[in-house]
């Protein structure tokens, strides 16, 4: 071999070298939290991994329901209060810009294709579409009263609203903007969430105290859970947040003022455990490795860490007044 050939190849494997350590040096993207704070108008930025606050955004007033989209790049939220959705940069937490909504915005969820969202508006008993490029409203579609629960099919194709006071879940063909069916459930529902695969939908009824499980594809309620913790009155066992986990085994219900998380087998429907968090837990979110499933517990001011294989809470953050949504991406 000549010395260039040597020189070449020495010189090609020192770069690789240093090429595979700068990659092995870069940290890795932590995820963030994103909460909304009812009663200070903020929304807390948490890095997960270091569980700390690390940057407070003054919002809207009554903030509540919110999600990422535009891959990440924007945080999406209802300030029902101001009756909009405020848009916000996730890199540098500024203002991008507003969206129409209609009264009183509460949940709301992205359809799969990133351009339109469907927005429950409590006041006006109407789930409203909106274009978030155009910011302009596609369709209103009248529903039960008190709509509160959005809840996205995986394939797009449906979209379930609850309405808190007809206790029924709307399902809404998202390409023609009309209810298609409408299910009873128990008393005040609250989250409609989908499986992964599509095929049951878990409907959370806050003063019912129960989680309806509906097969999507006959829309018959196939199983009520019900929810018994010892030395808490029933009364307080208050349903609201709901996620599954990808594979579909495994439940998480936010039970209110019980300060309980009930871990649900999804396939058998029995509660496997009551986890211990904050007070009045509200919404829940997974991680996105879904190793961790994070709680917004609205009058301890705080959220809760859960190790989703463990079942049991690892720590807790403060963040501001009430929280009360939460979404999670990098």
């Amino acid at each position: 071999m000549n010395a260039n050939r040597r020189f070449s190849t020495t010189t090609f494997a020192a770069r690789l070298f240093a090429l595979s350590m700068l990659t092995m040096s870069a940290p890795a993207m932590a995820d963030r939290a994103f909460v909304s704070n009812e009663k200070d108008n903020t929304v807390s930025v948490i890095d997960i991994d270091a569980g700390t606050v690390i940057e407070t955004i003054k919002v809207g007033q009554r903030p509540r329901g919110l999600i990422l989209a535009h891959d990440g790049k924007w945080m999406l939220v209802a300030v029902s209060d101001d009756n909009r959705i405020e848009v916000y940069d996730t890199e540098t937490y500024k203002f991008v810009k507003s969206l129409k909504s209609g009264e009183d915005p509460e949940l709301f969820a992205m359809h799969p294709d990133g351009k339109r969202i469907f927005i429950a508006n409590e006041d006006d008993n109407l789930v409203t579409v909106v274009d978030i490029d155009s910011n302009k409203i596609v369709a209103e579609i009248p529903v039960g009263v008190e709509p509160e629960g959005i809840g996205m099919s995986p394939d797009g194709k449906t979209v379930v609203n609850t309405s808190e006071t007809t206790n029924m879940a709307h399902f809404i063909d998202t390409a023609t903007n009309k209810i298609v069916h409408n299910v009873l459930v128990d008393q005040r529902p609250r989250v409609a969430e989908f499986t992964a695969d599509g095929k049951q939908l878990w409907v959370s009824s806050e003063i019912g105290g129960t989680v309806s499980v509906i097969d999507v594809a006959t829309h018959k309620v196939i199983k009520k859970i019900k929810f018994d913790v010892a030395g808490i009155t029933p009364e307080t066992i208050q349903p609201v947040g709901v996620r599954i986990t990808k594979d579909g085994s495994k439940a998480f219900v936010a039970l209110g003022p019980s300060n309980r998380v009930a871990a649900v087998n999804a396939k058998t429907f029995e509660v496997e455990k009551y986890i211990l968090v904050g007070q009045r837990v509200w919404n829940l979110a997974f991680t996105q490795d879904e190793k961790f499933l994070m709680t917004t517990n609205g009058t301890s001011n705080d959220v809760t860490i859960i190790d989703v294989a463990k079942l049991r809470g690892v720590k807790s953050i403060k963040t501001g007044r009430y929280p009360w949504g939460i979404a999670i991406g990098n």
